[in-house]
């Protein structure tokens, strides 16, 4: 099974990439499975119904979140009613919507996906640990689903690390998002996941982490600053990781970075 994570949509620049880079990945790639995180699509905070739409009609199958989920309050009559849009599951029982599901693929294989918020410099929430536990206690990988995938959406890599080797050999890929930098740690853990600690953001990277300059500078200087923060708006990077998988064992064959667009020197992964 092949699959592919894309990091966080910011803004339009994000958005417009995401939209016609999916559909050419899916062919070139033969992907089974697309997730996006879409914490970010709406002007850079939250993302709404139509953006969902937009790339539910792309290609995408899933769109997990973050701590932005709720940055636009008319997501929430959404999320109560679409599968397909995921929150953080480790939020506290009562939640609209859901931080998982299992989904099938385009070639008919069932695909778990698991959205997790890290509790390390992030406002407080219940443990991610635990909470993906509770998921992986009703499936068997291999047997049950062939395929999960899990968005592990945090700040800290340690944190990021420990959940990779936490879920060793229990899930396909564990795929950090929310620093919005690519990182050069995909790789195969010992037990068969994949991992890499974060995707990287699809967005415009002549900017703060997709943020447009001359706000972030001016606080981090020190300076009164009223206006608000925008997305920057120039050619966007789309960054994700790939993984390839064992339909019969669920783990992991084959991971690697993607990156196409924009500013950032392209790869894209050459799987065997």
């Amino acid at each position: 099974m092949r699959t592919l994570f894309l990091g966080d949509i910011v803004g339009r620049a994000g958005r417009d990439a995401v939209l016609e880079f999916v559909p050419r990945a899916r062919q070139a790639l033969a992907l089974d499975f697309v997730i996006v995180n879409g914490e970010n699509a709406a002007g850079g905070f939250g993302i709404t119904d139509d953006i969902c739409h937009q790339l539910f009609a792309a290609g995408v199958d899933v769109i997990t979140g973050g701590n932005h989920s709720w940055d636009q309050s008319a997501i929430i009559p959404f999320i109560e009613q679409e599968p397909r849009l995921l929150r953080p599951l480790n939020h506290v029982p009562g939640t609209p919507g859901r931080g998982c599901g299992i989904f099938t693929s385009r070639s008919g294989q069932k695909v778990l996906v698991i959205n997790a918020l890290g509790q390390v410099f992030m406002d407080p929430i219940d443990n991610p640990f635990l909470a993906i536990d509770g998921e992986l206690k009703k499936v068997r990988l291999g047997a049950t689903v062939q395929c999960v995938v899990v968005d592990f959406h945090a700040e800290a890599t340690s944190e990021k690390m420990a959940m990779g080797h936490y879920l060793d050999g229990r899930v396909t890929a564990v795929v950090g998002s929310h620093a919005q930098v690519p990182t050069a740690d995909a790789q195969l853990l010992p037990n068969g996941t994949a991992y890499q600690s974060d995707a990287g953001m699809c967005g415009d990277y002549n900017s703060v982490i997709g943020v447009d300059k001359e706000v972030p500078i001016g606080r981090f200087l020190g300076k009164v600053q009223r206006a608000r923060m925008v997305p920057a708006n120039g050619p966007a990077t789309v960054c994700g990781v790939f993984v390839q998988s064992d339909d019969v064992t669920g783990k992991a064959t084959f991971v690697a970075p993607l990156r196409d667009g924009g500013r950032l020197r392209p790869d894209w992964p050459v799987p065997p």
